[in-house]
């Protein structure tokens, strides 16, 4: 146990140290009392870009990732809502960002985003089928109910396995809370981790969003590593792990 701690206190040092140095093209975002990187329990919290915090971090088990698709879904959510800040009739919702979706990540970061661990799950797979190589797993969330939003979502795995379905309905979803555009069920990520080879210990999100990954490793008790490049998520993905810590202390 002591040497785990002593890898992982100087793998944060030498991140830390890179980030101070000015490394990485998000460093202007970097304000307030806000740190680069975050410990809590298990989970590390990287601020900055996975393209320059991925190869400093060791493989992992598992890579369980929600990329930007670049669909300007952004753009699209823009003056939705009830006029309050919370969701419409339709689960719409202006986030007040509006860039993070007009680009997709490129064929060589999204190659190596799924390199970096012995099993990958890239949500919102069928919007990278060019990149991804062909695989017989592709998972789907079935939402079990049909409106103006889209009946299902899909994922891609590395894993040559059987196909599978996990059926989680939008209501049951919202009981989460709603922090980021595209924001998954922390039990939709519980299902995936579940999915994974049984000696699955660490999970990597390079693209970490709101830290849903983060808390369901969090309740099941994984090693996790997240990198999220915006401060305004990353200060969710602290506070929603920090409160999957607090919860379970609750009821040790």
């Amino acid at each position: 146990m002591g040497k785990q701690h002593d890898l992982h206190t100087d793998l944060h040092h030498r991140i830390n140290h890179c980030l101070s140095a000015g490394w990485g093209s998000h460093q202007s975002g970097w304000v307030g009392q806000m740190k680069p990187t975050e410990i809590i329990g298990d989970c590390h919290l990287y601020l900055g870009d996975c393209r320059e915090i991925l190869p400093h971090l060791p493989k992992v088990d598992l890579v369980l990732t929600d990329p930007p698709y670049g669909i300007n879904y952004g753009k699209m959510m823009k003056g939705k809502g009830d006029g309050s800040g919370g969701l419409d009739k339709n689960r719409w919702k202006d986030y007040g960002d509006f860039n993070w979706d007009s680009d997709r990540p490129t064929k060589e970061t999204l190659l190596s985003v799924i390199d970096s661990g012995k099993v990958s799950i890239v949500w919102g797979g069928n919007y990278f089928a060019d990149i991804l190589p062909p695989s017989m797993r592709w998972l789907v969330w079935d939402k079990c109910q049909s409106f103006s939003l889209a009946d299902f979502e899909m994922a891609w795995s590395s894993e040559n396995k059987a196909a599978r379905i996990f059926r989680y309905s939008r209501p049951e979803a919202l009981r989460d809370g709603r922090e980021h555009p595209t924001q998954k069920p922390i039990a939709l990520m519980e299902w995936c981790i579940n999915l994974a080879p049984k000696n699955t210990s660490t999970v990597a999100d390079p693209f970490a969003g709101s830290g849903t990954t983060g808390v369901a490793c969090a309740n099941m008790g994984k090693t996790f590593y997240g990198i999220e490049r915006e401060p305004k998520y990353f200060d969710i993905a602290v506070r929603r792990i920090e409160a999957a810590y607090a919860q379970a202390r609750l009821f040790a």
